[in-house]
């Protein structure tokens, strides 16, 4: 499907200001490596309202260095919008004069739920690498219980792209009489070997940075050359060349003549990834990185015998599948294989690709294309 034909664009309002709310899990949650957890916390946040009958609740899933702040600002001196506030909101694809959304950050995360910068309340210090491995399948049963803390049986929907998709098919299949409708975006059934080798680099990266130290970094220290350099290798796979060409091209800053300043930034190209990697060191956490990446890699829905039909078998909702046409990191076909997998095992699947120039990270983009889908799949 094209982005060029012609869909309204679907504006609408703010949704404000908001808050984040922190809910603490009644009971030690269980990973799926077998380790036990007490006092875990999820950070989350809500827009809408949720009706007399609780059946308008969507639950919105992060990608990897997103969190719960997807919509709204927190106040007038804080005004950095939520990073999906473009279709989130009064009258927009995601309408919260009709639906009471969700959205938290994923347990594991550095940004206010339980996570490896957390403090371990046996050594009053982080968890660092002492935190459990956690999975995608961690992550939503820890939202099953949020869900369950809100009152909320039965999802009107799931929606994500990237890792947030992932966490969208998990939820289809270890909750199938829970959600209503599946959306997930720019996402895959496994990870590939290349995905993993991306990652793997950026794990590197920060693992033979010094500060690192194994780990055991102190807070507000750590490896920020290797997480700097790892965010520049991942933020290259999330877009396409055809948005690198178009914003950059072979751009330069200056001519530059001497060895020491050849090195500096001399490429528009190379100033962007520099700067991606220092802004991303302000907000993230190195070891959450790494295990964040690790729950990409370990994401598989195959069983032993490299069969895909078993995890479809299992879900009931409705889907709506969308890839991106310019997507290298998660490719289109990766999309379709599990659409027709669900469609050979007699599910309610159906299939979107569009045509944007944004790579992977198409589904975060302004895209009245993306919108239209969003706003019909979410009306039937």
């Amino acid at each position: 499907m094209n982005s060029e034909n012609a869909y309204r664009d679907l504006d609408g309002g703010e949704v404000g200001l908001v808050e984040y709310r922190d809910f603490l899990l009644p009971e030690p949650l269980r990973f799926e490596n077998g380790r036990v957890l007490s006092g875990v916390n999820l950070r989350y946040e809500t827009y809408g309202r949720l009706n007399a009958t609780k059946s308008n609740a969507i639950l919105i899933c992060h990608a990897l260095t997103g969190d719960h702040h997807c919509a709204g600002i927190y106040s007038i001196n804080d005004r950095k919008a939520g990073w999906w506030n473009n279709i989130i909101g009064p009258g927009k694809p995601i309408d919260t004069t009709k639906f009471f959304v969700i959205c938290s950050n994923v347990i594991g995360g550095c940004m206010g739920s339980t996570g490896p910068v957390s403090l371990n309340p046996e050594t009053g210090r982080p968890y660092a690498l002492d935190f459990p491995l956690f999975t995608v399948r961690d992550m939503v049963n820890a939202q099953a219980m949020l869900m369950n803390h809100l009152g909320i049986d039965r999802l009107y929907a799931v929606i994500g792209g990237s890792m947030g998709g992932m966490q969208v098919l998990q939820w289809g299949i270890d909750f199938p009489d829970r959600v209503e409708r599946l959306l997930p975006m720019a996402t895959c059934a496994r990870s590939s070997s290349q995905a993993i080798a991306f990652n793997e680099v950026g794990r590197s990266a920060i693992m033979q940075d010094p500060q690192w130290d194994g780990g055991s970094y102190a807070t507000g220290k750590g490896p920020s050359v290797g997480l700097a350099v790892a965010r520049m290798m991942a933020h290259i796979t999330y877009l396409s060349e055809e948005t690198f060409e178009s914003k950059f091209g072979r751009k330069r800053i200056e001519q530059n003549t001497d060895a020491q300043s050849l090195f500096d930034a001399e490429f528009t190209v190379e100033s962007y990834l520099r700067h991606q990697g220092k802004a991303f060191v302000n907000r993230f956490d190195a070891n959450t990185y790494l295990y964040l990446t690790k729950a990409l890699d370990r994401f598989d829905l195959y069983d032993a015998e490299g069969r895909l039909e078993p995890a479809c078998e299992k879900i009931r909702a409705k889907s709506l599948t969308i890839g991106f046409s310019t997507d290298w990191l998660y490719p289109p076909q990766q999309n379709r294989e599990l659409v027709h997998t669900l469609l050979r095992c007699g599910k309610n699947a159906s299939y979107a690709e569009i045509d944007l120039a944004g790579g992977h990270d198409s589904f975060l983009v302004h895209a009245p294309t993306l919108y239209k889908l969003v706003a019909d799949f979410l009306s039937r």
